[in-house]
């Protein structure tokens, strides 16, 4: 019976990470695309006004952790000179919420 309850746990905790997972997309669309655009290139006007990388490549992907991008979309950030370059998101959204954005950003890269 001590199996059974181990197993219903696991399924629960899986299928919240799924669906916490399925939502990334339109967290994602709400917060994010708006700068970064809705495939992470950073293609719109608020992106190239503001530099936004592209999160498409690869390469500039593996330039930070995911603790370090964690923090950015929680804390936000500033250039060299002190001028916001992204707003914080932790009053929008929960960690949770933020470390699910993080593993998207990941899937974005080509």
């Amino acid at each position: 019976m001590k199996s059974y309850s181990v197993l219903a746990s696991v399924a629960c905790l899986l299928t919240a990470a799924v669906a916490a997972h399925a939502d990334a997309p339109d967290t994602w669309a709400k917060n994010c695309a708006s700068c970064h655009g809705a495939d992470g290139a950073g293609h719109t006007k608020a992106g190239r006004l503001l530099h936004a990388k592209d999160l498409t490549d690869a390469a500039y992907l593996k330039t930070f952790s995911d603790d370090q991008a964690f923090k950015a979309v929680k804390e936000g950030f500033k250039d060299a000179d002190g001028k916001d370059k992204m707003k914080p998101f932790s009053d929008k959204l929960s960690d949770d919420e933020i470390k699910t954005l993080v593993a998207y950003v990941r899937t974005l890269a080509k």
